[in-house]
C-alpha cells in the first residue's frame, strides 16, 4: 500500500473516530438533559413538568440562550470567544425598537436593519481580532462594555415599548404567537429551530464551516495553504452577530419592549451551553446539535431552580460551578487526546 493511500486511510479513520466522539458527547449531553429534567420533575411534580411551564418558560428561555449559543459556537470553534453576545443582544433589541418605534419603520424593515446591525457588530469584533490582532477575550470584552453603554445611551436608560396591538402586532406574534392552529406552541421555538438548521448547514455544508474548523484546528497552517484567514474570521464573527441580533429580536418581542438593562450574564450561559454541547474551547471541533441540547440544559436548570425558589445569588453560584466542571472536563479531554 502506498504512503498516500495509507495517509488517506488514516485521515478517513480519524474523521470517523471524531464523528463517533461527537455522537457520544451529544448522547451524554442528551442523557444529562433527561436526568436533570427528571430530578426537577420529581422535586416539583405539580409545576415543573407541566406543558405550560415547558412551552411558556423553559423553551422560551432556551430560545434566547440558544440563539446566542449558535453564534458563539461558530466563534469558539475558531478557538476564539465572544463575551459581547449578552449586551450585544440588548443593543440589538434597543436598535430594533429604535427602528420600529422611534423611526416608525415597518416591522419587516426594522427586522432586516436589526439583523444587519448585528452583522456589523460581529464584523467589528472580527476586525479587531483578525486585523488589529487583539486577543478575542479583550476585543469582545471591550465590545461588551461598548454595547452595554450604547444601549443605555440610545434608549435614555428607559424601556422602549412596542405597540403590541397595533403597528407592531406582527413582531409580538413572531415570538409569542402560534403558527400551528389549535396548538399552544410559541413561534419563537420554531424560529430557534430554523436558526439551528441554518447554523448546522453553515457549519457542515459550506466553505464558512470548513474554514471555521480549519482555522480553529491550526490557523497558521490554514493561512499557509492559501486561505485568507483574516477575511473568514471577520465573516464568522459577523455571522455570529446575526444570531445575536435574532436573540435580541426574540427577547424584545416576547417582552413587548426593549429593556436596556437586560443581557448581562447571558454570555456566560451561552458559552456554557456551547461547551456542554461538546464544542471544545481549544477550537477545531463543535456541533450545532450539541449546542441546542446544551441550551436546553441551561434553560431547564434555570427554570427548575426558580421554581424551587432558590435565591438568584445561589443560582449564579450553581451556574458558575456548572461552567467550571464543564470547562474542566473539556480541558481534561483535550489533554487526553493530545497525549494519545
Amino acid at each position: 500500500m502506498s504512503s498516500s493511500t495509507t495517509t488517506e486511510a488514516e485521515a478517513t479513520g480519524g474523521s470517523r473516530l471524531g464523528g463517533l466522539r461527537n455522537q457520544l458527547q451529544q448522547l451524554f449531553a442528551f442523557l444529562g438533559l433527561v436526568l436533570i429534567f427528571a430530578v426537577f420533575s420529581i422535586a416539583q411534580p405539580t409545576v415543573f413538568p407541566t406543558y405550560s411551564n415547558i412551552t411558556g418558560n423553559i423553551l422560551f428561555s432556551a430560545v434566547v440562550i440558544g440563539l446566542l449559543a449558535l453564534g458563539a459556537t461558530l466563534v469558539i470553534i475558531t478557538s476564539g470567544i465572544d463575551l459581547s453576545v449578552g449586551t450585544g443582544m440588548t443593543l440589538c433589541a434597543v436598535m430594533s425598537a429604535t427602528f420600529m418605534v422611534s423611526w416608525h419603520l415597518p416591522v419587516w424593515l426594522g427586522l432586516i436593519l436589526t439583523l444587519l446591525f448585528g452583522f456589523l457588530l460581529g464584523a467589528v469584533n472580527g476586525t479587531n481580532v483578525a486585523i488589529l490582532g487583539l486577543p478575542p477575550f479583550i476585543a469582545t470584552l471591550a465590545m461588551m462594555l461598548v454595547a452595554q453603554g450604547l444601549a443605555l445611551v440610545i434608549s435614555n436608560a428607559a424601556p422602549i415599548y412596542f405597540d403590541a396591538t397595533g403597528a407592531h402586532a406582527s413582531l409580538i406574534w413572531l415570538s409569542t404567537g402560534n403558527l400551528i392552529p389549535g396548538v399552544k406552541f410559541p413561534n419563537a421555538v420554531l424560529v430557534f429551530l430554523l436558526a439551528a438548521v441554518v447554523a448546522y448547514v453553515l457549519l457542515n455544508k459550506t466553505l464558512l464551516g470548513r474554514y471555521d474548523i480549519s482555522i480553529g484546528s491550526n490557523e497558521e497552517a490554514t493561512a499557509l495553504s492559501g486561505i485568507n484567514t483574516k477575511k473568514w474570521l471577520i465573516l464568522i464573527y459577523a455571522v455570529a452577530g446575526v444570531f445575536t441580533a435574532l436573540g435580541g429580536i426574540m427577547i424584545s418581542a416576547r417582552l413587548g419592549s426593549a429593556q436596556p438593562a437586560t443581557g448581562a450574564g447571558y454570555e456566560l450561559q451561552a458559552i456554557a451551553a456551547v461547551v456542554i454541547g461538546g464544542t471544545s474551547l481549544s477550537g477545531g471541533k463543535g456541533t450545532i446539535v450539541g449546542t441546542v441540547i446544551g441550551a436546553l440544559i441551561i434553560a431547564v436548570i434555570n427554570n427548575g431552580l426558580q421554581i424551587m425558589s432558590v435565591r438568584q445569588e445561589w443560582q449564579n453560584v450553581i451556574l458558575g460551578l456548572v461552567i467550571l466542571v464543564v470547562v474542566f472536563i473539556d480541558q481534561f479531554r483535550a489533554r487526553r487526546l493530545a497525549a494519545s
